[in-house]
């Protein structure tokens, strides 16, 4: 049986009760420790999630328990830079949510202190490991649409009033941009997909007349282009204030054929040029956390840990690279949609 992994989670909202089922469903993961800014009882706590879990309202007290080998932050953004560097430097491996954090300064400095500290880093962009692009990766990998010259990755989930996050997510500190508070995940598959370096990007933002996302303080609508540095280019339209069942809208063109969501078609396979053949995937179509595909993803990270490798796919310095270009992105919007070369 695989050694127990004693989890650790910072801040205890909403995803944080996704991420401790998919933990514990895991053949490593037990989380065994809580800490929040709010008071929590550990007994209810403990029956909640089916085991033992201490309650600290001291961060510090939980950090320096030797008994915990991984801390899986799920606070407010602007919390994530000081409490991912405190992690590393104590020692623990790091699960991330996104964003990373607010600033490329601020991923490069949790990037630079789990590297000195020897300890291992997950970022939270669980749809690299979903059903929908683990198939979509295979259909590129096995060549059906040869060689990819565009993509468009998009992301529609309108996030009001009636989600949780609604109350500090419409404040600039904390949601950041469109692209930063939730179609990071578009972008990200966008660039997982493509698989090239990024040369350039340019982006125009807007924001939603209504009055239900009125409270916003920065634009909800983002449309960016990204040229790669192979001539290939790519889109991605992040649209947290839309009125409109969730959506995740993949296209992608090769010289071989094109995907469409859970269609692709192929002149490899000499099918019909009028009909598309159907993929066996479940698609991405709720922005229900529970709905993630969590487990995938923490089970990948535990499995890297004990064979001492860096996690694949979204370890931080992969992050960190559609991080990158995610602040170029937001860079080229707040100037007008002039290009950026991301750092």
């Amino acid at each position: 049986m695989a050694e127990r992994l004693h989890v650790g989670v910072i801040g205890y909202g909403w995803a944080a009760t996704a991420h401790i089922a998919a933990i514990n469903a895991t053949r490593q993961g037990r989380v065994t420790a809580v800490w929040s800014s709010r008071e929590l009882d550990a007994a209810e706590l403990s029956a909640r999630h089916g085991g033992p879990i201490r309650v600290h309202r001291d961060l510090e007290g939980l950090l320096a328990d030797p008994a915990i080998d991984v801390v899986d932050i799920t606070s407010y953004p602007s919390q994530h830079r000081d409490q991912a560097v405190a992690a590393a430097r104590a020692g623990k491996h790091v699960i991330l949510e996104k964003p990373m954090a607010n600033s490329p300064t601020e991923v490069a400095e949790i990037v630079a202190a789990a590297e000195a500290a020897g300890v291992r880093g997950c970022v939270c962009f669980e749809c690299r490991f979903s059903s929908q692009f683990q198939a979509t990766k295979a259909v590129i990998d096995q060549g059906l649409l040869g060689r990819l010259h565009y993509g468009e990755v998009d992301y529609y989930h309108g996030i009001g009033p009636w989600y949780g996050q609604f109350r500090w997510n419409t404040r600039r500190d904390e949601g950041g941009s469109a692209l930063l508070t939730a179609g990071c995940h578009a972008l990200d598959a966008l660039l997982m997909v493509m698989g090239g370096e990024v040369e350039s990007v340019s982006s125009l933002s807007a924001k939603s007349r209504s009055e239900i996302f009125r409270p916003y303080e920065y634009d909800t609508t983002s449309v960016t282009i990204v040229r790669f540095r192979d001539g290939a280019v790519g889109k991605t339209a992040a649209v947290v204030d839309c009125l409109q069942p969730y959506y995740f809208h993949t296209h992608l063109v090769g010289s071989e054929g094109s995907l469409l969501d859970d269609r692709f078609h192929s002149a490899r396979l000499a099918a019909d040029k009028g009909k598309w053949s159907r993929i066996a995937m479940k698609l991405l179509d709720s922005g229900d956390v529970s709905d993630h595909p969590y487990q995938a993803q923490f089970q990948a990270f535990f499995d890297s840990i004990e064979a001492g490798r860096e996690m694949p796919l979204t370890g931080f310095r992969e992050a960190a690279r559609t991080f990158s270009v995610i602040f170029a992105a937001d860079e080229s919007a707040a100037r007008g949609g002039a290009p950026v070369h991301p750092v």
